[in-house]
């Protein structure tokens, strides 16, 4: 497949912070990728300069093989939404949508008004006054029914409602089914997008954690409970990821994956397994990476 976002080495730097260090990524077309992080890890650092609305310190950006700053024929297939999208004080979601319709070519009305039907959104008020939830659903029916080559949701869904994160997953889904083009979610919610992503980028601290198709992700790692000196003695060789305790039961998350033979040893000697969820493996591959970095630190000291 052809990449259509391309970055070498960049940085980002606030003063004397990076909020972005020495990233490189491809993303290929016609995928639905997760860029996934705590708050603050740089995602909407990533996003911004990839859609022209910041600037790298160093590096390579290359988006449809252009750099997308001033350059109308890359940032007219590209739609940026996010939580804090500012629209004039006078401005209804009719507006905005009207204004949606003539800046993408794809745009796509009569998805639009079923979006609209979908999440109850009042057209007539103003959006300044619309509540948090139904400020997300402008957002995300603008990111739907724009179809543009490049989608970013910089997490505008937040602010609605579990029933209606769920319609806006199902729409992405569907839509996406029909109309195939390149999806990249933002989001801290890793459990609700796991399984739409087929990508997983992690990104903390500014770094690359992990960049991998998210099949391959779901094995990296396992947990294994039991007594402790048999799991002590089962993990010794492995690189262990989290590790909890209740008297003599432990139970300790490794990172790789096992083979059948050793999911059988594991079993013969009264150990337990355990599957280990997206969000967990990446909660503890950020903890570990947060544990190293201060460790290195005060080494530095």
């Amino acid at each position: 497949m052809t990449a259509v976002i391309e970055v070498q080495n960049l940085t980002k730097r606030y003063k004397d912070k990076h909020a972005l260090d020495n990233v490189s990524l491809s993303i290929e077309g016609n995928a639905i990728y997760g860029l996934l992080g705590r708050n603050g890890a740089g995602k909407t650092t990533l996003m911004s300069i990839l859609t022209a609305q910041n600037f790298e310190s160093a590096g390579t950006v290359k988006v449809f093989g252009e750099h997308p700053y001033e350059n109308s024929h890359v940032l007219s297939r590209i739609c940026f939404v996010r939580e804090s999208q500012k629209y004039p004080d006078d401005a209804t979601p009719r507006h905005a949508f009207k204004a949606a319709s003539l800046f993408f070519k794809n745009w796509d009305q009569e998805f639009a008004e079923q979006l609209i039907n979908d999440f109850q959104l009042p057209m007539k008020q103003t959006i300044k006054k619309l509540s948090r939830g139904q400020l997300s659903a402008v957002g995300v029916i603008i990111g739907l029914a724009s179809r543009a080559e490049i989608t970013f949701f910089d997490e505008p869904y937040l602010g609605l409602d579990a029933v209606a994160r769920q319609i806006f997953y199902d729409r992405l889904l569907d839509d996406y089914a029909e109309f195939p083009r390149t999806i990249i979610l933002s989001s801290h919610l890793i459990d609700e997008v796991s399984n739409l992503i087929e990508h997983v980028i992690v990104i903390d601290n500014g770094e690359i954690l992990m960049n991998e198709d998210t099949d391959a992700v779901r094995d990296r790692a396992v947990t294994v409970v039991g007594d402790k000196a048999k799991v002590d003695a089962w993990v010794a060789d492995r690189e262990v990821l989290h590790r909890e305790a209740l008297g003599r039961v432990v139970s300790v998350t490794v990172l790789g994956a096992l083979s059948d033979d050793e999911r059988a040893e594991v079993t013969a000697s009264g150990l337990d397994l355990a599957p280990v969820s997206l969000q967990q493996l990446i909660v503890r591959l950020t903890q570990k990476a947060g544990a190293e970095t201060s460790s290195d630190n005060q080494e530095v000291r």
